[in-house]
């Protein structure tokens, strides 16, 4: 397949601030004189903040990495994993059209494609919301068929649940990812043999599409705000990155010298993952959490790794003042 620049061009192209931030820290992995080596990474970042590579992006991280302008487009052009011209806003739809999802049904959510997105694969929809490809084998050969839409699996589809997916992301709905048929992950279409302990209740998805689902934004693209910046591979340190401006830490995180460090896993919502992220933000104790303004709870709605929404559904700052008082 030929891969050409688009026609169409923006005509300028800047990282975010935290992107920008990201995509700096990035170049500390690698010995002076060697920076190149950052060139897949900073191009991904680039397409996770626009959608898709533009002229000006890759001209943008060519003279952030001292490379000539030809030879990040030499890579763009060479991984598939690059859009070369504009996706949908809201996603972009890969099926996987490779032997087991071809057997299964893969032309018919082709099909379904064309009559709800655009009659040609790359082209955008009349309303520029979502695009399309046919991709080859996306490695879920026993969900067969299934699609690849922004970072997570939809599998096991039918003509029926694919188009009632596209039809819930069109109205600003994120469907829950994983099989769309009951299973759990591949176990036999007959049932398990083995490892029945989700069947208990323990687990409602698989690690993987739990994991989205509790993101509660499986379509939203990498922007940045995931803070705070780590660079482990200079010994675990924060990074000097500045947390942006237009995501305050809540105002609480300044009295983490003076408070106890609780267990916050005993919050409801809260998993380990969560309690680090929270801590890393400079909030330790119950006390601090219990003391959020309607402003920090927001904060820690939309800013908090994998527990999205959380703060405000389980409601965190009840949850605390109970705990901290014992």
């Amino acid at each position: 397949m030929l891969r050409r620049l688009h026609h169409e061009q923006p005509e300028s192209f800047a990282f975010t601030e935290a992107n920008q931030a990201w995509a700096e820290a990035q170049l500390t992995k690698y010995p002076e004189g060697r920076q190149a080596s950052a060139v897949i990474p900073l191009l991904w970042r680039a397409q996770e903040q626009e959608g898709w590579v533009s002229k000006p992006a890759i001209e943008h991280i060519a003279d952030m990495l001292d490379m000539a302008y030809i030879r990040v487009l030499e890579v763009t052009s060479f991984y598939f994993m690059f859009q070369m011209k504009p996706v949908g806003s809201v996603a972009h739809i890969q099926v996987c059209g490779t032997l087991s999802c071809m057997i299964c049904g893969a032309e018919d959510l082709i099909k379904v494609c064309q009559d709800k997105i655009a009659s040609k694969a790359h082209a955008l929809s009349a309303d520029g919301k979502f695009s399309w490809e046919e991709v080859e084998c996306l490695g879920s050969c026993s969900n067969a068929p299934m699609v690849q839409i922004g970072k997570d699996y939809y599998e096991d589809l039918t003509t029926e649940t694919f188009a009632a997916i596209l039809d819930d992301l069109a109205a600003g709905k994120v469907p829950t990812p994983g099989p769309q048929n009951g299973r759990y992950a591949a176990e036999p279409l007959s049932g398990l043999t083995s490892l029945k302990d989700h069947e208990a209740g323990k687990h409602k998805l698989n690690a993987s599409a739990q994991l989205a689902d509790d993101i509660g934004d499986t379509i939203k693209r990498i922007d940045g705000t995931e803070v705070p910046l780590l660079t482990p591979w200079q010994g675990g340190a924060a990074s000097s990155a500045k947390v942006p401006a237009e995501t305050p830490r809540p105002k609480s995180a300044v009295q983490q010298a003076e408070a106890k460090a609780d267990d916050l896993t005993k919050i409801k919502g809260v998993g380990p993952k969560a309690a680090e992220a929270i801590a890393e933000a400079g909030i330790t104790s119950f006390a601090q959490i219990a003391g959020w303004s309607d402003e920090d709870v927001a904060w820690a709605d939309e800013n908090i790794k994998g527990a999205k929404g959380k703060a405000s559904r389980d409601d965190w700052r009840a949850q605390a003042k109970a705990l901290s008082e014992g």
